[in-house]
């Protein structure tokens, strides 16, 4: 089953402490008039400029193993090798808040609006991680209105260019998912148009099988670790009850 999904606003609007937080300002601590005047506007900006939608598709075990491999670029060994295998399902997605938004900031940037322009870019980031989200959250509803998993199932999403799997997956992942469809393009550098898109996989199954240790080569060059949270939210109850 393939689909697109076109996303609420309200359901990836940004809330301000993670914008603030891609601007490095601590959550809590007290902000300026000369902080909150742009975080109020990059906001304001998000919601007028983004148009969330993704692109789902079932893929079974073989044909994503396929895509996996790629050109053969990956890492030797990977946690995504490991963990996919041990999936009760499998789905390629991929999701963008559009084309009119990476423009807004780029000419805010020209205009010399530079913070305006890096707010409204962190609340574009946080934007399309949360639109990823839904697509995570969508997921699995799907599959438990299926009968195929239950509130004890875990889904996470794996993107090439992080863990090992190379940015030249992104090919096959084209190839088989069409995210053309929603307005995304692959460009020679593997790297997508509109930027703020997000690509990969979605791997449902027990909790345990996305617990990993980082410390695989790659994981050295990794700057944020951003893998240790997602997965410590995997056993937060409240990371479900909106999902069923």
């Amino acid at each position: 089953m393939r689909e697109i999904i076109e996303i609420p606003l309200d359901k990836v609007k940004p809330h301000r402490t993670d914008v603030l937080r891609t601007q490095g300002v601590t959550p809590g601590k007290d902000t300026s008039h000369n902080v909150e005047k742009p975080l109020r506007k990059a906001i304001e900006l998000f919601l007028e400029y983004a148009h969330p939608v993704g692109v789902l598709g079932d893929i079974p075990l073989p044909q994503f193993e396929d895509v996996y491999k790629g050109d053969g670029k990956n890492e030797t060994s990977t946690p995504l090798d490991e963990i996919f295998k041990k999936a009760e399902a499998l789905a390629l997605f991929a999701v963008t808040i559009g084309e009119e938004i990476s423009q807004k900031i780029s000419q805010l940037f020209k205009k010399n609006e530079l913070v305006l322009g890096s707010m409204l870019d962190g609340a574009a980031s946080v934007g399309v991680d949360n639109t990823a989200d839904f697509i995570e959250n969508h997921f699995l509803t799907m599959l438990i209105k299926r009968g195929a998993a239950t509130s004890a199932t875990a889904v996470l999403r794996y993107s090439p260019g992080y863990c090992g799997w190379h940015m030249s997956g992104q090919k096959k992942l084209f190839t088989y998912l069409k995210p053309e469809d929603i307005g995304i393009s692959l460009l020679d550098s593997f790297l997508m148009r509109p930027l703020k898109s997000i690509s990969g996989v979605l791997i449902a199954g027990p909790r345990e099988i996305h617990v990993f240790e980082d410390s695989y080569p790659f994981c050295a060059e990794c700057k944020t670790h951003s893998c240790r949270e997602r997965i410590e939210a995997l056993f937060k109850e409240s990371r479900y009850n909106n999902r069923v």
